[in-house]
């Protein structure tokens, strides 16, 4: 029995072989293309275009992370993109987990349909909105506005993430909210200090899916944004690769890549056991 047990075990790895070989290779050229990148920051332009680039003959240059801050005003896109993303991160929680406890909770005429509503802006792109919602910006006089790119930062993101809260509530028990209401809680006192908090794993696995995606958004940005006084770090981005053409600081433009995406980088790794832990937990009853 025990052979047969080993012999079964190990024909299971064995099938598994090529999905590691896969995993391997893939995670090996993930971090080859960061480690150049990185390399590429602390090296000169000189370098960067020879065949010793890695010998670092001439030293680091940390220099290039200083020039790309100040001089290619990595640091006002860096701060735009931080306000944007924390406040546009907060209120999207704040609108979507009420609603998604409620949608999940009590039962209302309309409850259904406003769910498939909400599942129905999932599959919107927001190319088939940008342009009649640009004629009624201008119109308005709202374009390069940093309030108005956080309105649609929310207004993108809230049905996803009503949707994603929808499972975590569903899968509570009522016994919480029933020991709630006789020890004399009101309705919005339950969500508040008994449902919201049990649903943290999920608050926290859609918060990082809204910073990424909020943080790497270049669309609506580009169309919405575009005075460098609230442009945020992906159009800034963009606009720094295309001055290199005419100043060849490569060394400072792979700098300016390097701040842009570290903070999701090391947001990821923090918190990637947190966020397998709140997809997992929301797919197991739903």
């Amino acid at each position: 029995m025990k052979k047969q047990v080993y012999s079964l075990e190990h024909h299971t790895q064995a099938r598994l072989i090529p999905s590691y070989i896969l995993i391997i290779g893939w995670v090996a050229f993930t971090f080859i293309l960061i480690g150049w990148v990185i390399f590429a920051s602390l090296s000169t332009s000189q370098e960067i275009f020879s065949d010793h680039m890695f010998r670092f003959q001439s030293g680091f240059h940390f220099e290039n992370y200083a020039r790309a801050w100040k001089t290619q005003k990595v640091s006002q896109y860096f701060m735009n993109s931080v306000l944007y993303t924390a406040v546009s991160c907060t209120m999207i929680i704040l609108i979507s987990a009420p609603a998604a406890y409620v949608l999940s909770r009590f039962r209302f005429k309309g409850n259904m349909v406003v769910q498939n509503l909400i599942a129905s802006a999932l599959g919107i792109p927001a190319i088939m909105i940008v342009m009649p919602l640009f004629g009624l910006v201008s119109r308005m006089r709202l374009t390069n506005n940093r309030w108005l790119l956080i309105f649609l930062y929310i207004a993108m993101n809230v049905p996803f993430t009503t949707f994603f809260l929808l499972a975590f509530f569903k899968n509570l028990s009522t016994t919480y909210e029933e020991a709630a209401y006789i020890d004399g809680c009101s309705p919005m006192g339950t969500f508040w200090r008994i449902m919201f908090p049990l649903v943290q794993p999920g608050i926290i696995t859609v918060t990082v899916f809204n910073f990424i995606t909020i943080w790497n958004e270049y669309f609506m940005s580009m169309i919405f944004a575009n005075k460098t006084q609230v442009r945020p770090v992906s159009v800034g981005l963009f606009n720094m690769i295309q001055a290199m053409r005419y100043t060849g600081d490569w060394g400072g433009m792979f700098a300016s890549v390097v701040i842009v995406f570290m903070p999701t980088f090391l947001l990821y790794i923090f918190l990637s056991e947190r966020i397998i832990q709140g997809v997992t937990a929301g797919a197991i009853k739903g």
